[in-house]
């Protein structure tokens, strides 16, 4: 598939730009007015039915060629993340404190060169919908775009995803079948007890000390309770409480992150948690309050489309740059939740190995991160080749 690559490649300083420019205007989850704006405009002008405000500021741009019946969603997402960058980019955010840490701005370029070369160029039977999402980096925009009726209004047979993946050497796509990234569960333990003097312990209910004991505790839910051929994270990520080193508090929260890669994993370690934290307050003489919040489901991609993200790899880069079955990762992706609706699959492209500037090395969430723009070239004529394969134009009757 050279030819489609170089065609790509030949256009794609465009989308570069707009990538960059993209990236200098950055835009936390559900307020992407201007990149919303931006797609939609783009999409309008190459022919595009746009629907604007789904999920709050997600757009939605559909392309009907022929007679045929098959239904394709390709889905970016366009949403920022609340860090000071530190890429030294020309393109660097102008707005404090935000930046494209994960790279969405170039999922959305890539989406639009496709839509671009889909528009003028694409041969294809059926309708093609292309989903810009807003708030995926845990706003859960995914499930209000759902909500707003995405897949009412806009039915997919199937539907497709992509990310960068530092780490990976740039152009390398790597697919898996089944689960592909864990659930994500958010929760605060709050424990009270009775405060006292630092130095009369013996008439106070400690939670510090509960709190120690339940840390320890936790550790043993994956270690003890979990089958070791499965994956499950518990992370304490903060604990507060007190202020002075002669008061023993009231009152001490804890913060735990809690990921699984199966359903029924992750439904144990709840399980297990709750019990836990309940025999250990109660052994200290302190009250629990477990404040426990659902994020995102376990990411699982299904057989048939998997099996046709790899065949549209393996023509388009050759085998020696695919990874036809992946390990899976514990990040956690809305994209799930489409999953669970309709058949699909998430693969990744990589963004770089190096450690320098612009080599596209730098782990995302990270300040100095940047997207690789090599792959809006090698990313957008993958979407190209797919909705090509998944919407395949019939030959007419008189010819065959």
């Amino acid at each position: 598939m050279t030819y489609l690559l170089q065609a790509l490649q030949a256009r794609a300083g465009e989308f570069i730009s707009l990538r960059r420019d993209i990236h200098r205007h950055p835009e936390l989850a559900f307020e992407e007015h201007r990149t919303a704006a931006l797609v939609a405009d783009k999409l309008e002008g190459w022919g595009y039915a746009v629907e604007r405000g789904l999920g709050g500021t997600g757009v939605v741009g559909t392309l009907v060629r022929g007679r045929g019946t098959r239904r394709l969603g390709l889905r970016a997402d366009m949403d920022a993340l609340p860090i000071d960058e530190a890429s030294g980019a020309g393109w660097s955010s102008v707005h404090a404190g935000v930046m494209h840490a994960c790279g969405h701005d170039g999922h959305t370029a890539m989406l639009l060169a496709a839509a671009r070369h889909l528009a003028e160029h694409g041969v294809f039977d059926g309708t093609l919908h292309l989903i810009f999402q807003p708030a995926e980096e845990g706003g859960g925009g995914a499930l209000r775009m759902m909500d707003d009726g995405l897949f009412e209004r806009f039915p997919c047979d199937a539907v497709f995803a992509m990310h960068n993946m530092p780490g990976i050497e740039q152009g390398r796509f790597v697919l898996r079948e089944g689960a592909a990234m864990a659930s994500s569960d958010y929760v605060t333990i709050t424990l009270t007890g009775t405060g006292g003097h630092g130095a009369m312990p013996h008439r106070a209910a400690d939670p510090i000390v509960a709190a120690a004991s339940i840390v320890m505790a936790l550790q043993t839910v994956v270690s003890r309770n979990i089958d070791p051929l499965q994956a499950a994270v518990v992370t304490v990520g903060a604990l507060h409480s007190g202020k002075a080193n002669n008061v023993i508090p009231a009152t001490a929260t804890l913060e735990l992150s809690v990921r699984a890669l199966d359903r029924e994993v992750r439904t144990t370690i709840e399980r297990r948690i709750k019990s836990l934290v309940a025999a250990q307050a109660e052994s200290f003489g302190v009250q629990a309050r477990i404040d426990w919040r659902p994020g995102y489901a376990v990411l699982v991609n299904t057989p048939a489309e998997t099996a046709l993200a790899r065949e549209v790899a393996l023509e388009l880069v050759g085998a020696e740059r695919v990874t036809l079955q992946g390990a899976p990762l514990t990040g956690s992706e809305d994209f799930a939740f489409m999953l669970e609706r309709v058949p699909g699959s998430y693969l990744l492209i990589g963004n770089g190995t190096g450690d320098g500037a612009g080599e596209g090395g730098c782990m995302v969430h990270n300040p100095g991160y940047d997207f690789n723009d090599d792959n809006v070239a090698t990313g957008s004529a993958y979407w190209v080749l797919l909705a090509e394969r998944f919407l395949a134009a019939r030959e007419p009757a008189a010819t065959r």
